[in-house]
């Protein structure tokens, strides 16, 4: 898997979200799979190659500069008005959990850094999920 695709490239970075706290939980696994199966941005994707994809994933992050290689790679197949969709997808799963961790959250913030995302555009992403997430 030398050159990835961008729907590959997002499956990772929501594979290394869900991974971030050291755990993928139930929620999490269940979000990505259902963002998979129901966004535009994964028409045409085979979800039966997610099992090797995670695996792939988990290699890299496995790595020192596992989340830094992550993010470049999805930089360098993803244009740049995807960046944004990516940043979505990355605090969809994490808010699943209800609760980001302090590893989720230095990895949202790397995202964020790396993808050079506009901080009102950023925070209106995740304002939406908190509401979106929220319990009574």
């Amino acid at each position: 898997m030398a050159d990835l695709e961008p729907q590959e490239a997002l499956v990772h970075l929501m594979v290394s979200m869900a991974a971030a706290d050291g755990a993928i939980s139930e929620n999490e696994l269940r979000e990505l799979e259902t963002l998979i199966r129901t966004l535009p941005v994964f028409e045409g994707f085979d979800p039966a190659s997610l099992d090797e994809m995670a695996r792939h994933c988990s290699d890299i992050l496995e790595r020192e500069d596992g989340l830094d290689t992550i993010i470049a790679n999805m930089k360098r197949v993803l244009p740049a008005k995807m960046y944004e969709t990516a940043y979505a997808l990355a605090i969809e799963v994490a808010a699943s959990d209800v609760h980001a961790t302090q590893a989720e959250l230095r990895f949202l913030e790397m995202l964020r850094d790396g993808l050079e995302l506009d901080r009102l555009v950023s925070g209106a992403i995740e304002h939406s999920a908190r509401v979106r997430y929220r319990r009574l």
